[in-house]
């Protein structure tokens, strides 16, 4: 129970790429903070994906670091949030999220030969698959949370961005990892992240910075802004460059910031191309910007230093 219990929490902490169990525990926090069905189906999914880990005999100091629970952490925190609870419901994450540790196993195997970490690609397509389903299975209702289906529209300038917004907007933007429009909730993703890594900490709460300056800057809604949502790829994708894959010099910092600043543009990019489906972009923004970065950089040594093997 131990070893699962580590695991779990570690999985949790794996969101954002931390290998923590405490900076799990202050994420599930965070999350119960803001909803507590979401901190339920967060631990569900979790659970779930571990123990699918377990059963199908993956390597257990990966499981012990949380490798095999942060993508089902998430499709649990997803599929409630765009679907009506209920006990079907929760089988029906359940389901999800042992199915989205059968699919990273496959990814993994499918990015070996590229050298590719598989991120949180399993979640988005699981869920995006899940989501999109259950348009067809008369007994899961949608929440209305997901986007509506509708062909992209012009964007247009919405209301006026203060003071209050920046500062919110970029906690949200921690917040938004997990689905959670909260600043009390961001700040709890912050301290989660300073209790592993102040590297980590800073890299994502610039990364969050940047993805809201851009957004704003180029005429997103202040609305959107403050949300979070276009704070929380960059802040994903500054993280996991400066953080985790490249070594923190100065070269990197830069070059992880002007990455966090292109995650916006994707954010908005991928939102536009999924709402015919009426899904929404989740973190494949993050996903893609960062695969870019680290196939480039070894094509482009003056990219960034790796970071030298463990």
């Amino acid at each position: 129970m131990i070893f699962f219990s580590t695991a779990v929490l570690r999985g949790i902490g794996q969101v954002m790429l931390q290998n923590h169990s405490g900076a799990g525990a202050l994420m599930l926090l965070g999350v119960f903070y803001n909803a507590p069905l979401l901190g339920c189906a967060l631990l569900l999914g979790t659970a779930a994906s571990t123990a699918t880990a377990l059963l199908t005999g993956a390597d257990r100091q990966d499981i012990h670091n949380g490798l095999h629970g942060f993508n089902g952490a998430l499709v649990g925190v997803a599929l409630l949030y765009f679907l009506q609870p209920n006990a079907l419901t929760f089988a029906y994450v359940l389901l999800a999220a042992c199915a989205t540790q059968l699919l990273a196993a496959a990814l993994q195997q499918w990015l070996r030969g590229s050298g590719l970490p598989g991120l949180t690609a399993p979640f988005v397509l699981s869920s995006w698959l899940f989501v999109l389903a259950s348009q067809r299975l008369a007994r899961l209702e949608l929440s209305g949370a997901s986007p509506t289906a509708a062909l992209p529209q012009a964007g247009a300038v919405e209301g006026v961005v203060h003071w209050d917004t920046l500062w919110q907007g970029t906690l949200n933007g921690l917040g938004q990892v997990f689905l959670q429009e909260n600043p009390v909730t961001g700040a709890l993703f912050l301290l989660a992240l300073l209790l592993s890594s102040r590297v980590a900490a800073l890299a994502a709460l610039l990364g969050s910075f940047v993805g809201l300056l851009v957004a704003w800057a180029l005429g997103a809604a202040a609305p959107a802004i403050a949300s979070g949502a276009y704070g929380f790829n960059s802040a994903l994708v500054a993280l996991a460059l400066v953080a985790v894959f490249w070594q923190a010099q100065a070269r990197s910092w830069c070059w992880a910031l002007g990455a966090a600043a292109l995650a916006a543009i994707a954010c908005a990019a991928l939102s536009a191309a999924m709402q015919p489906l009426g899904l929404p972009a989740l973190t494949a923004p993050f996903v893609l910007v960062t695969w870019c970065f680290l196939a480039a950089a070894r094509q482009l040594p003056g990219l960034a230093p790796s970071r030298a093997p463990n």
